[in-house]
């Protein structure tokens, strides 16, 4: 791997910085420690800092030269409400909270660039560098919204970008490998309840009431059968929670059920939305009840630029060669609020390999830890990103 070599000097340092952060997990909107130790470390390399943007979000500035251009690097901080069951010397020390998706690793690796750039800014390396580069470190990507809380708040206005770029650690792809695609890339993530009523009543009478469970279970059915034909228009429909009833004598009015759907198409979106309640109106009509749906639609289908997508497969190919960037990678499932970002500005969403051994945690996993091997990896595609921008090169 063509690796910067003053990277993998600091990556030791940042590794053991990585692990401080994920032993003091903070949740969405509520990194007050995390955002802290950025904006110290930030402002310790002479960088220009604004913090508090989306609540937590902090912003680093790095001028080169007076050029026009400028370009947006974005690193997750937030943890998740996971019990930590990985037993390492840098747990959690926040019960129920913990860094269970790598925003840990996220934020390390792009303050170790951040060093190296500032560092590197009048030496050879960088002397034509001309524009700006605002490291965009943003809270509450779990769910939140983090990304459109900055957003909302002022952040390409206060922050001019050209485009912006965001990385994910990959457990299940090796270590010097990267993954990413144009187009539509990670999924839409929707939310919705549905609510039967029916009529509650005594469990030795049952003739006496319309038990919404049955009807529940029907519906429940039915979307999984959706769920199977949804795959051929590469979504997913599932069903999470069924909640009814609280005794066991008791035959309750209302059940709920509830789930989620992932795809990667606005108008499959739609069709999917008003097949699903369709179904659950009909089905509870048979039964002589109702049923409501609440669909929610959360973070967008992200979608990546074709030409900085062109550029990141570029940046990637230097560091670690052809054979390892795949520019074609199958589309993810998972949802990532970066997708706000990119209906906004241009850019790329890639993804880094955090270990592809056999048996390795995912993301979210209670027994999952980021790999402090890659810290000098992501770094560098972040340094080689700049270049690219600042220089053209």
């Amino acid at each position: 791997m063509n690796l910067i070599p003053e990277l993998v000097r600091t990556a030791p340092t940042y590794g053991k910085l990585r692990r401080h952060i994920h032993a003091y997990p903070e949740l969405g909107f509520k990194e007050i420690e995390t955002a802290a130790l950025v904006a110290k470390r930030l402002e310790a390399m002479g960088i220009d800092v604004h913090t508090g943007l989306g609540t937590t979000g902090v912003v680093g500035t790095i001028r080169y030269g007076n050029g026009s251009r400028s370009v947006g690097f974005r690193a997750d901080m937030d943890a998740l409400p996971i019990q930590e069951l990985t037993g390492v010397e840098h747990s959690s020390t926040h019960d129920g909270v913990f860094h269970g998706c790598g925003h840990d690793g996220h934020t390390a690796m792009l303050l170790a660039a951040a060093e190296y750039l500032v560092g590197a800014r009048d030496s050879d390396d960088t002397q034509d560098f001309d524009g700006t580069v605002h490291l965009i470190f943003q809270p509450a990507e779990e769910g939140l919204g983090g990304a459109k809380a900055m957003m909302d708040e002022g952040l390409f206005s206060l922050f001019p970008c050209d485009a912006v770029f965001g990385m994910h650690n990959w457990p299940g792809l090796e270590v010097g490998q990267f993954a990413v695609r144009a187009g539509p890339f990670m999924a839409a993530a929707d939310e919705y309840d549905v609510i039967i009523q029916g009529t509650g009543g005594h469990a030795a009478y049952p003739q006496l009431a319309a038990n919404p469970i049955p009807v529940a279970a029907d519906i429940a059915t039915a979307y999984a059968e959706m769920g199977k034909t949804a795959r051929e228009r590469s979504a997913v429909v599932t069903v999470t929670q069924l909640e009814a009833g609280d005794a066991y004598n008791v035959i309750p009015d209302q059940a709920t059920l509830r789930g989620g759907v992932r795809n990667f198409d606005a108008a499959h979106q739609d069709d999917i939305e008003a097949e699903m309640t369709k179904a659950a109106h009909q089905i509870a009509e048979n039964a002589g009840m109702s049923a409501e749906m609440i669909y929610r639609r959360n973070y967008p289908v992200l979608v990546n630029a074709e030409a900085e997508t062109d550029i990141a497969i570029a940046v990637a190919t230097a560091i670690v060669g052809a054979d390892n960037v795949d520019g074609h990678a199958k589309l993810v499932t998972g949802s990532e609020d970066f997708a706000y970002m990119l209906q906004e500005k241009p850019g790329c969403y890639i993804l880094i390999g955090g270990g592809g051994e056999e048996g390795t945690p995912f993301c979210h996993n209670p027994h999952y830890d980021f790999n402090d091997d890659i810290i000098a990896l992501g770094a560098s595609y972040w340094v080689g990103l700049t270049r690219h921008y600042l220089s053209g090169t």
